[in-house]
């Protein structure tokens, strides 16, 4: 089934709205608080965010998925302080790109975004509290890198099928989808406390692979449930947790004027693009992030064997959910009703 043709309609006036807004708001702060030297020290962050926000308006990767492994690997900034600029950056550029999509009526899919913001709102709290203090930042380096690797392989061979039958909505859901977009979105907002993104793509598996639902819908549809997560994240870490560091507050500020303008323009973009040709830019993004990550860090055998098992673990799972997603998606069989035979 082939996406409904975009309707063409001006920018939404409340994406304007927005953006004069914060762009107000911005130029206020940074002339009141003589701010604008700031960008003679984290020139860098801004070069990054005018990728990362593009990526996160076009991709359903956050601008996290490229911001979190440069600034983490790269640039030296503590996890800690990567994921809290994640949510906050992510406040920006991810509302004005989510304001473009509803506004442009860009098509998405409702009820994936309804369950699996419900799973990943707790999942986002739970990990805040129970899983992030575990981890330490390697270890969640290595596992941000291995497990979205393991999902361009399995979409990939999806996609070598060019009979592939992609569809712009759940098919017949029923209790038991609901449950799984619960569980998954669960599981995706303890990603994304870790990293500040990872609720979007996660799912975005699972919709890509086991619904069949189009790339084309389903990337819209992640940066709509991303733009509430980071929301929700970003007050639990400024008003519940209080952690947010001065350091996150001044890599935000000098990004802010980047990604209110680049993250909506990946969102219109995309909206231009084939399906195809959004499966490639991920599977270029998640080569390069993968690639990048195992240059910088010279991963030791042991952390080694732990990327190629967090891949085949990864791998597997997509795998399966495609193997099985065939069954559920099948056109039901025809059973041709035949009259009884009559005898005299």
């Amino acid at each position: 089934m082939k996406s409904e043709p975009l309707n063409k309609t001006k920018i939404p006036w409340y994406y304007l709205l927005f953006l004069v807004t914060v762009l107000t708001v911005w130029l206020w702060y940074m002339i009141s608080h003589d701010s604008f030297y700031l960008y003679s020290k984290r020139w860098a962050a801004a070069l990054t965010m005018l990728f990362g926000s593009f990526i996160a308006g076009a991709s359903p990767e956050g601008s996290a998925a490229i911001a979190y492994p440069v600034f983490t690997l790269i640039l030296k900034i503590p996890p800690e302080v990567a994921r809290n600029f994640a949510f906050a950056i992510q406040s920006i550029g991810m509302t004005s790109a989510t304001l473009l999509i509803i506004g442009m009526k860009i098509k998405v899919e409702w009820n994936y975004i309804l369950y699996v913001t419900l799973g990943g709102l707790v999942g986002l709290i739970m990990g805040t509290y129970y899983v992030v203090p575990l981890i330490s930042p390697m270890q969640a380096k290595l596992f941000f890198v291995s497990l979205w690797l393991s999902f361009g392989i399995a979409l990939w061979i999806q996609n070598k099928n060019k009979n592939r039958e992609v569809f712009d909505s759940i098919q017949s859901l029923m209790g038991s989808d609901i449950f799984k977009l619960i569980v998954f979105g669960f599981i995706g907002g303890i990603i994304s406390s870790i990293f500040g993104t990872g609720i979007n793509i996660f799912t975005f598996c699972l919709m890509t692979i086991y619904y069949q639902v189009s790339e084309k819908v389903a990337t819209p549809s992640s940066v709509i449930i991303m733009t509430i997560e980071t929301l929700f994240g970003i007050f639990i870490h400024t008003k519940v947790v209080g952690d947010f560091q001065p350091l996150a507050f001044e890599l935000w500020i000098v990004c802010i004027p980047v990604v209110v303008f680049f993250a909506p323009l990946g969102a219109f973009v995309i909206s231009k693009m084939p399906r195809e040709g959004i499966a490639r830019i991920l599977y270029t993004i998640l080569i390069v992030q993968f690639i990048g990550a195992m240059w910088v860090i010279k991963p030791s055998p042991i952390q080694a064997i732990i990327c190629g098992g967090i891949l085949l673990f990864g791998t597997g799972l997509f795998s399966y959910l495609a193997i099985i997603s065939k069954k559920r998606n099948a056109p039901p069989t025809r059973i041709l009703s035949r009259k009884p035979p009559i005898y005299q």
